[in-house]
């Protein structure tokens, strides 16, 4: 095999910010040719927000740079005639079209799925909302802030006796661009058998409750909130952050076994035959009484201790990284997680995180830095329409 997994797809991305900009981005990775329409002058929102920029003087942000490699920018007003009847040639040679606008927002366009089905029938179109295209709550905006608060994650994160966090990224955000990817994908593929396109319908809020997995199956067979842990498991115990004598390590006991490892190296022997603490459901229901003891037995040796009789012992457990460590650990240039690649508003290449996927026959191809606002207007409007 020879070339990218989806090389010869032409996508529109009519997206901003982060969470269908991440969604494709990566079908940029994956080889489809990725158009970027952008407002002429300002371009996408993200491009502003910082610091840190590329370099001094620069209008690319980080955050811009972190979704939007692997795609070219045209500059389209579409808001006039004239934009409108270019995105419309445009779409005629596209494969997919991804949107993120409130429901609604592009009818006035001429451009809603609706209005635009019957002309492009083997076209996808694929749009990201807060809320979705139904529903009372379907005009609301949707941010990955509230998204977080109003779907319940948040409730479940933080300080057991503090008060609720977000998580540190936009996870609401990503999640929706991974669940949006998934279903371009399986749409492209049943077109490929029944020679049609089709409306992909994703929100944030509906992503945050899919992707609650445990902890909303938690209430859905209980009745009852899952309680708020901190560092902890709401299911696994012991599975936190614990304190040595020099620091925090994470030890993530998953089964009887490890526990019983644990008791071993820790100088807890008779916990692990203790009909309290035996098995994980007498864990959760006495961790109280457990997890003091674990703790006490814990700060008498150094993190790098417990690392190493971890590791010996095949009892789960890691270090809390900083970003920084953990973008240097070896693993991470071992499997080119950091790439570089030139760009104009650098006079050095700008390092991007790469794509975590692996094709054994069809790599990933980083074809173009985060484009610079309409930088490929002129390029594009060749390529893909012959005009000049």
């Amino acid at each position: 095999m020879t070339g990218s997994a989806l090389d010869g797809i032409k996508v529109i991305d009519l997206t901003r910010v982060l969470a269908g900009p991440s969604a494709t981005q990566i079908l940029g990775d994956f080889g489809a040719d990725v158009i970027k329409v952008e407002k002429p002058g300002t371009g996408d929102d993200t491009r502003a927000w910082g610091p840190p920029f590329v370099s001094d003087g620069s209008s690319e942000s980080a955050y811009y740079l972190s979704v939007n490699r692997s795609k070219r920018s045209i500059a389209l007003d579409i808001t006039t005639a004239e934009g409108q009847e270019t995105l419309h040639r445009l779409i005629e040679k596209a494969d997919i079209l991804v949107e993120n606008f409130k429901v609604g927002g592009l009818e006035k366009y001429g451009l809603s799925y609706e209005q635009i089905k019957n002309k492009y029938p083997r076209l996808i179109y694929a749009s990201l909302t807060g809320f979705g295209q139904t529903g009372p709550a379907k005009d609301a905006p949707g941010y990955d802030f509230m998204i977080q608060g109003i779907g319940g994650i948040m409730s479940t994160t933080g300080p057991a006796d503090g008060e609720p966090y977000k998580v540190g990224v936009a996870i609401s955000d990503l999640m929706a661009g991974q669940y949006l990817l998934n279903g371009i994908l399986a749409a492209l593929y049943n077109r490929e058998k029944s020679g049609v396109g089709q409306q992909i319908d994703v929100s944030l809020f509906e992503t945050q409750l899919a992707w609650l997995a445990n902890l909303g199956q938690y209430y859905l067979t209980s009745g009852e909130d899952p309680p708020r842990v901190g560092n902890a498991h709401t299911t696994i115990v012991p599975y936190e952050a614990f304190e040595t004598s020099d620091g925090h390590f994470i030890l993530a006991v998953g089964n009887d076994t490890q526990f019983k490892s644990f008791c071993m190296i820790s100088g807890l022997r008779d916990l692990a035959e203790n009909s309290a603490y035996k098995t994980n459901p007498a864990r959760v229901k006495n961790r109280e009484k457990l997890l003091p003891i674990i703790r006490d037995a814990v700060k008498k040796k150094t993190r790098a201790q417990w690392l190493d009789l971890c590791e010996k012992n095949n009892i789960p457990a890691g270090p809390i990284n900083k970003i920084s460590e953990a973008f240097s650990l070896p693993q991470v240039a071992a499997r080119d997680m950091v790439i570089e690649m030139s760009h104009p508003d650098s006079d050095t290449p700008v390092k991007l995180t790469g794509n975590p996927v692996k094709f054994s026959g069809t790599p990933v191809s980083y074809k173009k830095a985060p484009p610079k606002c309409g930088a490929d207007t002129d390029d594009i409007l060749k390529d893909w329409l012959g005009q000049d």
